[in-house]
């Protein structure tokens, strides 16, 4: 069976079969068939301001990384490219596959690869600073902040690296269940903590000084009488609203949580393996079936639904202005009103899926395809 790169389960799942699972695959013959997408009246332009190419994804997320004006990404060949303003200001080879990135704090940038490899570069003119390893490969975009990197192993363990030497500082391991769904999710550091989302339905935070758990949130319960039922995994990133941290589970819940006491503040039953975005008033959800929700930040009110998209398998929304924009496994970026969640434009890229998040940079949306295409785009 051909899964799409971001959610893989274990071997064992795969021999024991997994249709459960078929409308989260876009290539299974019994996978509900997308929406047609319906027209947009009046709809506005879409500009694309530049165009860029990283290498192909192959079976890996290579997510961007943004930093002022500077757009970092990678390819599975081993290319890393710093691009501003749409001029690419060095792209350097880093002699190894890679498999996961891109992390960068502006004057760092990390990459990992299959083999557990972790590089960090200059983000001033690429050369490679210093080589580190974990315990198996790096699927998720690594965490830099000005004292450490934060990098999660496809065997769900943090590791934190120095970031001036590459020491390693510690190492976070828990328990996971028996089946876990391959996540591309990302650590987010925030100040003394280190957010990471866990097999499971757990949000973690991990100080930053010595690794240990500071307070752990329930995003999902897993339910059901078989282990493929009970699969309830954080497969995206976590992301910052105000004084809160909001995830999603798949097969579980959208919450948000107190930052630094871990105090539940809101939840709503809502299943996404895509994941979330927030801006000043709402938080944005793509779920499991295609629709994408715009809910109240302070209650997890619904706000609107846009239910036109379904099984077009979205990525997590981006939001910037009045805009919110979510791409698909056909490759077509759809933008929606931040208002009430009508189509506001559409626009076709390489063909190939979008399963990376979408990256605002001013007011462009930055994305990078499975084929390689990494792209802004403005709305006129």
């Amino acid at each position: 069976m051909s899964l799409r790169p971001l959610l893989i389960l274990a071997a064992a799942v795969l021999a024991a079969g997994c249709s459960s699972l078929d409308s989260l695959n876009p290539f299974a013959s019994s996978a509900p068939k997308m929406a047609e997408l319906p027209p947009i009246p009046s709809a506005a332009e879409v500009r694309v301001v530049w165009k860029e190419n990283a290498g192909k994804g192959e079976n890996y997320v290579f997510t961007p990384a943004v930093s002022g004006n500077a757009i970092f990404v990678a390819g599975a060949k081993g290319d890393v490219l710093r691009i501003e303003d749409g001029v690419v200001r060095w792209k350097v080879n880093v002699g190894v596959p890679l498999s996961g990135g891109v992390g960068s704090d502006g004057r760092r940038v990390v990459v990992g690869s299959a083999k557990g490899d972790v590089l960090l570069l200059d983000a001033a003119d690429g050369k490679e600073i210093w080589r580190a390893k974990v315990s198996s490969e790096v699927l998720a975009a690594p965490a830099v902040d000005a004292a450490l990197v934060v990098v999660r192993s496809g065997d769900n363990r943090l590791y934190a690296f120095d970031v001036a030497d590459g020491k390693r500082k510690w190492v976070y391991q828990r328990q996971t269940p028996p089946l876990s769904l391959r996540t591309f999710a990302a650590p987010l550091v925030d100040g003394s903590y280190v957010f990471a989302g866990f097999p499971g339905g757990k949000l973690l935070a991990v100080t930053t000084n010595n690794g240990a758990s500071a307070w752990e949130g329930t995003v999902a319960l897993p339910k059901g009488t078989t282990e493929l039922d009970r699969v309830a995994d954080i497969t995206s990133a976590p992301i910052l609203a105000g004084r809160m941290i909001c995830a999603v589970a798949y097969q579980g819940r959208v919450a948000c949580f107190d930052l630094n006491t871990g105090n539940l503040a809101w939840a709503r039953d809502m299943s996404s393996a895509a994941g979330l975005a927030a801006d000043s008033r709402y938080v944005y959800v793509a779920d499991d079936k295609g629709a994408v929700h715009a809910l109240d930040l302070a209650s997890g009110a619904s706000i609107w639904k846009q239910d036109k998209l379904a099984h077009r398998q979205l990525t997590a929304p981006a939001a910037r202005g009045r805009l919110v924009a979510v791409a698909d496994v056909k490759g077509v970026v759809h933008f929606l009103s931040r208002e009430d969640g009508a189509f506001v434009a559409r626009v076709n890229t390489d063909g190939t899926p979008v399963t990376a998040p979408l990256r605002v940079v001013d007011n462009r949306f930055v994305l990078q395809t499975w084929g390689g295409t990494v792209m802004a785009l403005e709305v006129q």
